[in-house]
Order: structure tokens, then C-alpha cells, then sequence
């Protein structure tokens, strides 16, 4: 705690960010707004209608809500300072900031991660055993089974927050980068970090495979219980149950694994800029998207939500 204070007090952290005040950077930034704005709207209108409506309140909506309220909080954590400096024409951060940004950005992306995975067994479950679906998926697994995401997540940030933060660090103190990611600033260390990094890309390593492998033996259970039935139509209702969140599984895993995953020859900050993008602004976008235009029930939810608006407005 005593080198948090002692660095907190000496010179804060410049962000390079991604940006330049170019004419393309400008619109590129603005289409990045545009984005940031859809995602903030849309999960919080998800999250609202699975609260308000009670043909939602089902595990598997309920799953939806936590994965909203994640995605909610992962856009605010870092665009919102990224947005502030680049109109500001100030590109510090705090070293407390830093830290906040490190802890609340591995927590989600752990606890989603986890939480994706987790949701491929209930729709295992819901395919597998329709019958027994309320029985196996009942209050208690459904609270377990959040509970421990985030648990996960929160253990994940704050370990990787305070060893992250206890390190000296010197120099100009630039990362590289647009918000304080946790590579990053390992490079402006002013001790050598390589073994901190080595059980750093174990941790992602095991973080990302451990839920996927989960998905991946969900979704071969899927695959097989599919795969007898004879019903045309109950193929198509396992593959309407099933894409969305496979939709969603491929646009965070993707991204993470690229991020995460390469070797470090591979790496190059622009790379990685680019792709931090994706998963920590436009992925949160699209999961609210992906999970309501290509379900009949949420649409549903929302027609009668705006029925009861355009009813109260009449009155």
C-alpha cells in the first residue's frame, strides 16, 4: 500500500491512445461514439425489459441480463476517459485511475468469459433435457452460476490489479495504448517483469480455455442430442436456440484469443489496439443486438413495452 502512495504522488501516466487529430481519426473517432452510444442504450434497454417483462424471467434471460450488465460496465470503464482525453487534448490518467482501469477490465472480461461459457451448459441442459430443465436450471444454479463468474473475475482483477501496481515504474511513463492495459504498462516496469508476464499468459491461457472448453463440450452434447432427432423442426428451433450465443462466444473469443494467445514476436501495438476495440466497444454493442433482433421473445417484449408507452401517451 505504501508504494501505491509513494507512486501516486509522483508524475500520473500518459495515455498514447489510438487517435490522432487527423481528418480519418476524427471520423473514425466519432464512429467509435456512435458505437459506444448504441451499446450503452441497448444493454441498458436489454437488461430493463428482462427486469419488466415475466416471460423473461427464465435462466437463460437471466444469464443475458448479467452478460449485459458486464458488457454495460466494460464500455464504461475505458471509453469514457478515452473520449475525455482525446477532446480534452490531455492524455494523462492517475496512477490510481490506472489501477482502477486494470482491476474493473480484467474482472469483466474474466467474469464474461466465464459467464459465456457457463451459458453453453444451459443451453445443453435446455436441448438435452427439456424436461428437466426448471428442475436442473433452477434458482439456486442459475444464482451459482453467476455468483461464481463474477467471483472469478473479481478474485482475477484484484490479484492482477495490486501485483500490476506494486511495481516501480519510470521514465516518461507513455503506454501505449488507450486506456491502461496491463501489457502495456508492464513494458515502463523499471524490473525486469518477464516472470510476472509468463504466469500472466498462463492465467489468460487458462481463463480462456477452461470456458471454452467448456462451450466446446456443451455444444458436442448439443451436436450429438441434435443430431437424433427426427423432427425438422425441432432442428431448427436447437439451431435458432443455439446461434446467438455461439454469435457471441466467436465475436469475445476471438478477439481475446488474439490479443492474449499470440506469441510475443507476434505482437504489435497497433494490433492489439485495434483489436481491444473490438472486444472492449463493438462487441458490447453487437451481444444486445445479436441476442434481441434475432429473438422472437425479447421483440416481443419490446412491442409491448412501446404499446404501453404510446397507451400512456394517448391518456
Amino acid at each position: 500500500m505504501e508504494t501505491w502512495v509513494n507512486q501516486s504522488s509522483t508524475n500520473d501516466f500518459i495515455l498514447l491512445g489510438i487517435f490522432s487529430h487527423s481528418t480519418a481519426d476524427l471520423v473514425l473517432f466519432s464512429a467509435v461514439m456512435v458505437v459506444f452510444t448504441v451499446a450503452l442504450c441497448g444493454n441498458v434497454l436489454l437488461i430493463f425489459l428482462i427486469c419488466m417483462d415475466p416471460q423473461l424471467h427464465t435462466p437463460m434471460y437471466f444469464f443475458l441480463s448479467q452478460l449485459s450488465l458486464m458488457d454495460l460496465m466494460l464500455v464504461c470503464t475505458n471509453v469514457p476517459k478515452m473520449a475525455a482525453n482525446f477532446l480534452s487534448g490531455r492524455k494523462s490518467i492517475s496512477f490510481v485511475g490506472c489501477g482502477i482501469q486494470i482491476g474493473l477490465f480484467v474482472c469483466l472480461v474474466g467474469s464474461e468469459g466465464l459467464l459465456l461459457g457457463l451459458m453453453a451448459y444451459d443451453r445443453y441442459v435446455a436441448i438435452s433435457h427439456p424436461l428437466h430443465y426448471p428442475i436442473l436450471m433452477n434458482q439456486k444454479v442459475c444464482l451459482q452460476i453467476t455468483g461464481s463468474s463474477w467471483a472469478f473475475g473479481i478474485i482475477d482483477g484484484l490479484i492482477q490489479m495490486v501485483v500490476v501496481m506494486s511495481f516501480p515504474y519510470c521514465g516518461l511513463r507513455k503506454v501505449n495504448h488507450f486506456f491502461c492495459e496491463m501489457l502495456s504498462l508492464l513494458k515502463l516496469a523499471c524490473v525486469d517483469t518477464s516472470l510476472f508476464e509468463k504466469v500472466i499468459f498462463a492465467c489468460c491461457v487458462f481463463m480462456l480455455l477452461f470456458p471454452f472448453s467448456i462451450i466446446v463440450a456443451s455444444y458436442a452434447c448439443i451436436l450429438g442430442a441434435v443430431l437424433r432427432m427426427r423432427s425438422a423442426q425441432a432442428w431448427k428451433k436447437a439451431l435458432a436456440t443455439c446461434s446467438s450465443h455461439l454469435t457471441a462466444v466467436t465475436l469475445f473469443y476471438g478477439a481475446a484469443m488474439f490479443i492474449y494467445l499470440r506469441p510475443r514476436r507476434y505482437r504489435a501495438p497497433s494490433h492489439d489496439k485495434v483489436a481491444s476495440v473490438f472486444y472492449t466497444v463493438l462487441t458490447p454493442m453487437l451481444n444486445p443486438l445479436i441476442y434481441s433482433l434475432r429473438n422472437r421473445e425479447v421483440m416481443g417484449a419490446l412491442r409491448k413495452g412501446l404499446d404501453r408507452c404510446r397507451i400512456g401517451s394517448q391518456h
